[in-house]
């Protein structure tokens, strides 16, 4: 073979560069200017009753197909659907009504057609989930940034006082859940350690109960007869079992402050958009030491290589134990993602996360782009069709603002996703 041009060289190696740089992209997370969420006002409201009960299944939400034939909300609807209400640990209730600023930087968004098929949010075929019981990993990051609402759903850590979950695991659109009053978040903890005398670090004795460790008031310590397993004369199976289910992860509880919902998923505020805003935030009354997951922002999935997300929770058929999936996403509008992961009820408010490259460094980084929101009953096609499908409320720049407002008090300290 002869020696190449020069002149044909050049092109060709500037080619090859910008063919890397354009799949370097692909795995880079996206800078984005997110508009600014200002509170513009907070009144008092009375306190609410806690009578809800939680729903095994959502329905009367107007689907992707539905939502393509409505309106786009305007920047007074916007305003109005990110309200919020923040509710305190001694049960009152404030209303804060919000200001948006730079919406036209999100132009980029729009919806997206889907097509017509869904799958039910129960396992089907084979079991795609991985329990992870073994402490070494579940209490290690990314898995330990996962967290137990005491409402029996899931949520993810996203500062060390804060906790991203479902709306619907708080409040029925409604009112607010019996038991929200006294709401409680469980953070895995790793095994303590015991010296002599059945003494743990710090001279607690061993079965001893830490102040904040609710674990036993919330039954979560009962075994699965419903029992305490204390008692003399238990047979040496039942200790064995006792012994092996010690292995799993344990919780350590603590209160939640103060929870804030978007009035947008109130019922009658947004219409069929509800769907949309079904997520809330969950302040702490103490700082977690675990390591919690940042937020991020795409425009598109599966746009991404593969066009897969992950998440991790509680599901109800494997009690105790931490469930991760992943899998990839179908179908997505410009808040909403579809994806056939295997799931059952109780992990609805994992955190869907995504891992790429932090821009201009070599380093991977996984960031929050969704919040899991499980198994829906929607109407198809605004005609009284019902559809069932798996959910999750996607991460937008609206959202992104709004939440980083409810962490931070401030959402210009969270510019760039």
């Amino acid at each position: 073979m002869g020696h190449i041009p020069f002149c044909v060289l050049v092109p060709v190696t500037v080619l090859a560069v910008v063919a890397v740089a354009a799949v370097d992209d692909e795995y880079t997370w996206p800078q984005w200017k997110v508009p600014l969420v200002r509170k513009r006002r907070t009144v008092p409201l009375s306190s609410p009753s806690f009578s809800a009960h939680p729903q095994p299944e959502l329905s009367g939400t107007c689907g992707i197909e539905c939502q393509r034939r409505l309106p786009s909300p305007s920047l007074e609807d916007l305003e109005q659907f990110l309200s919020y209400e923040t509710v305190y640990e001694n049960g009152t209730r404030t209303f804060t009504s919000i200001s948006v600023q730079g919406l036209n930087e999100m132009t980029a968004w729009s919806r997206n057609a889907s097509s017509s098929s869904r799958h039910k949010r129960e396992v089907y075929g084979t079991d795609t989930r991985f329990t992870i019981a073994d402490k070494q990993f579940s209490t290690k990051y990314p898995f330990s940034s996962s967290v137990k609402v005491s409402t029996g759903c899931s949520g993810v850590l996203v500062s060390p006082k804060h906790v991203l979950t479902a709306a619907h695991c708080i409040h029925d659109g409604k009112d607010y859940l019996d038991g929200v009053q006294k709401l409680r978040v469980g953070i895995l903890k790793e095994k303590s350690r015991r010296g002599k005398g059945g003494r743990e670090r710090g001279g607690r004795r061993k079965g001893r109960r830490r102040k904040g460790d609710t674990a036993q008031e919330d039954g979560q310590e009962k075994d699965e007869n419903g029992g305490k397993g204390r008692g003399k004369g238990k047979s040496r199976k039942n200790r064995n079992r006792r012994s092996v289910e010690s292995e799993k992860p344990s919780f350590r509880w603590t209160r939640v402050k103060k929870t804030q919902v978007p009035k947008g998923w109130f019922k009658g505020v947004s219409g069929g958009l509800a769907a949309d805003y079904d997520y809330a935030v969950l302040e702490l009354k103490k700082s977690s030491k675990v390591k919690h997951m940042d937020l991020g922002v795409i425009s598109s999935v599966k746009k991404l290589p593969a066009g897969r997300i992950h998440f991790s929770g509680f599901d109800d058929d494997r009690p105790g134990n931490l469930v991760y999936r992943f899998c990839s996403v179908s179908e997505e509008s410009s808040d909403l993602l579809y994806q056939y992961c295997d799931a059952k009820p109780g992990s609805s408010g994992s955190g869907v996360y995504i891992r790429l490259k932090e821009p201009g460094k070599k380093k991977w980084k996984r960031k929050i782009i969704g919040v899991f929101s499980g198994h829906q009953w929607v109407d198809v096609n605004g005609d009284g069709t019902q559809q069932d499908y798996n959910v999750a409320v996607r991460i937008t720049p609206l959202k992104y603002a709004q939440i980083c407002n409810w962490v931070h008090g401030d959402s210009s300290a969270c510019q760039v996703a």
